[in-house]
């Protein structure tokens, strides 16, 4: 690893996969994409957790504050049902929060399904890292990642994190003329 290196925290929430009623899908669709996307160095720190608001409160911080993550994301636990609490710890973490990123998700996603309404997902910044709530289906991560992506890599730049680049063919980080560096 080195300082131009992208660390990213996943976190898939969920009971049932945590306590092993069934294999996490969200972690493998995270990394798959970030394989495929990006072209700059990254490495990746996972976590399998309950739906439970203060370990996910626990996870965000030290993948924020102990694990130095640019860049966190969660998925799972962001609908309406009583034990879905994402939301609640991703603000309850929060130093600022970034209400585009809940907006677009959800516009996103109601290209797809009409029940998009019901996802509260949210996305904050934590010191040097930006936090993102995904859903927890494999093809709704990837959607909207592939909507909302070409924000972050700047995004990162503005907290004092590396360099993102990515495949342009797959996703085209959006950065001001001045805050563009040149191609190697």
């Amino acid at each position: 690893m080195t300082d131009q290196t992208l660390r990213i925290g996943l976190i898939s929430i969920s009971d049932r996969a945590s306590t092993g009623v069934y294999q996490d899908a969200g972690i493998p669709a995270l990394q798959d994409w970030f394989a495929a996307t990006l072209t700059s160095p990254w490495e990746a720190i996972t976590r399998l957790i309950p739906d439970e608001q203060p370990i996910i409160e626990a996870n965000l911080i030290e993948l924020a504050d102990d694990e130095h993550c640019h860049l966190i994301l969660t998925t799972g636990g962001t609908g309406p049902a009583p034990r879905d609490v994402t939301p609640e710890a991703t603000l309850a973490v929060a130093h600022k929060e970034m209400p585009g990123f809940g907006e677009q998700m959800r516009a996103v996603s109601l290209k797809y399904v009409p029940t998009a309404i019901l996802s509260r997902q949210v996305a904050v910044i934590r010191g040097g890292s930006l936090i993102i709530n995904l859903p927890g289906q494999p093809k709704a991560i990837k959607e909207t990642l592939d909507g909302v992506f070409a924000a972050v890599p700047y995004c990162i730049d503005l907290i004092g994190g590396p360099y993102i680049e990515t495949n342009e063919e797959l996703i085209k980080a959006f950065r001001p003329k001045s805050a563009q560096r040149p191609k190697t």
